[in-house]
């Protein structure tokens, strides 16, 4: 299948807030951001406030070359937040209620259908935003990505999300949440009409199971951690990059753990020098030609 080289991203932008220093993140946004660096141009849907932090949100976007067409404006509530904690370099998140995100509203000319979607689950904890995803869906090839943040989570709500897509990622603790005792992945991929589950292991590597085949990718590369906010969401970019390169799994799974393990080297989940991703991209090429 040949797919559009501009997927859509649905879901939360929003700020990282590590004691008194802010970083601009939230998962979608991450991998809009990624896949712009990538050379890709993503269609980002999402709503900030009208607020310093808003306006922030929607200068570095144009600053990186994205598109605004999609950031809506919200004067009820405030550009998203998050206090994020650090034990070991593994985050632990706060995440505050009624923010512009979760009032994402229908954006008008906006048709996915034919176009990969992403979206994760936190930005659909209120109803608003899934009944603007549901009619975005029509048509997509959706790529969900599972965030299960207590207590913005319940099977009822997350169960609708699963029917439909075609590519699911989420972590080995969060497999082990929403499958029946024994599951395995290819059993959870078939019982859910899933084309692909593609489960992340941190620091044992990734395996995805498609049609009834197990692609197992090895472990990432070691690197000096500084702190692993973000390394599922480049994880999940560079996934997102492969599928729409028609990549297979066996090169798209070594290809995303090695720049998840990269993004675990600096602060917060997003680069903004250029040379890294034409770095990545040009190492992409020397190995097969393509990228």
């Amino acid at each position: 299948m040949n797919l559009p080289r501009n997927p859509i991203v649905f879901g939360e932008v929003l700020f990282d807030c590590f004691g008194d220093e802010c970083v601009l993140g939230g998962a979608p946004f991450n991998v809009a951001w990624h896949l712009q660096g990538f050379g890709l141009k993503p269609r980002f849907v999402s709503r900030v406030g009208d607020d310093a932090l808003g306006a922030e949100v929607r200068a570095r976007m144009r600053d990186w070359g994205m598109d605004t067409n999609g950031l809506q404006t919200e004067t009820a509530r405030p550009t998203g937040r998050v206090h994020v904690s650090l034990r070991d370099g593994q985050p632990s998140y706060a995440i505050l209620d009624d923010q512009a995100y979760d009032a994402i509203a229908p954006q008008p000319g906006l048709d996915a259908a034919g176009s990969v979607l992403y979206h994760g689950s936190l930005a659909l904890r209120h109803a608003p935003n899934r009944r603007t995803l549901a009619a975005l869906r029509t048509g997509a090839e959706v790529y969900l990505d599972v965030n299960l943040r207590a207590p913005w989570w319940d099977t009822a709500t997350l169960r609708p999300l699963l029917d439909g897509a075609r590519w699911l990622k989420l972590n080995d603790e969060e497999f082990a949440l929403l499958t029946e005792t024994g599951e395995t992945p290819a059993d959870f991929a078939r019982r859910l009409g899933l084309g692909a589950v593609i489960l992340t292991r941190g620091a044992q590597g990734a395996e995805v199971h498609a049609d009834a085949v197990r692609h197992a990718g090895g472990a990432p590369p070691a690197v000096k951690l500084v702190d692993a906010v973000g390394a599922g969401d480049a994880f999940a970019a560079v996934t997102l990059y492969g599928i729409v390169h028609a990549w297979p799994w066996t090169t798209i799974l070594p290809r995303a753990t090695a720049f998840a393990a990269r993004v675990c080297g600096w602060r917060g989940a997003l680069c903004h020098d250029r040379a890294i991703y034409e770095e990545v991209l040009s190492e992409w090429s020397r190995h097969t030609g393509n990228a």
